[in-house]
């Protein structure tokens, strides 16, 4: 990933798994396009293939990746906590609007 630097030292992975690379592919696009307000916050977004010991050959992702690099443990929570509210709402509006979506049905 990426490398603790001075300036940013505190840093976090995030890795979200969906069933097909176009949702990750969807959530990615949605998410990427609100910029982090804090100039003190740093994130990438990026898609990987999932590691769950699949043969199949895929090599699109359909795990999504966001790395958070920040100058405090404070700014990283906040940036983070911020994302989540964020990843949530695609999320559901993914479960609600898109076709494909594995079925909700409570157990």
């Amino acid at each position: 990933m990426g490398t603790v630097t001075e300036q940013f030292p505190c840093s976090l992975s995030i890795e979200v798994p969906f069933p097909t690379p176009r949702l990750a592919s969807i959530a990615l696009k949605a998410l990427q396009v609100d910029k982090e307000l804090s100039p003190l916050v740093k994130r990438t977004f990026s898609t990987i293939p999932s590691t769950n010991g699949s043969t199949d050959g895929d090599v699109e992702g359909n795990v999504l990746r966001i790395y958070y690099e920040a100058t405090t443990n404070r700014m990283l929570r906040v940036a983070v906590n911020s994302f989540m509210d964020s990843l949530n709402l695609v999320l559901e509006v993914i479960q609600e609007l898109d076709t494909d979506v594995i079925a909700t049905t409570p157990a």
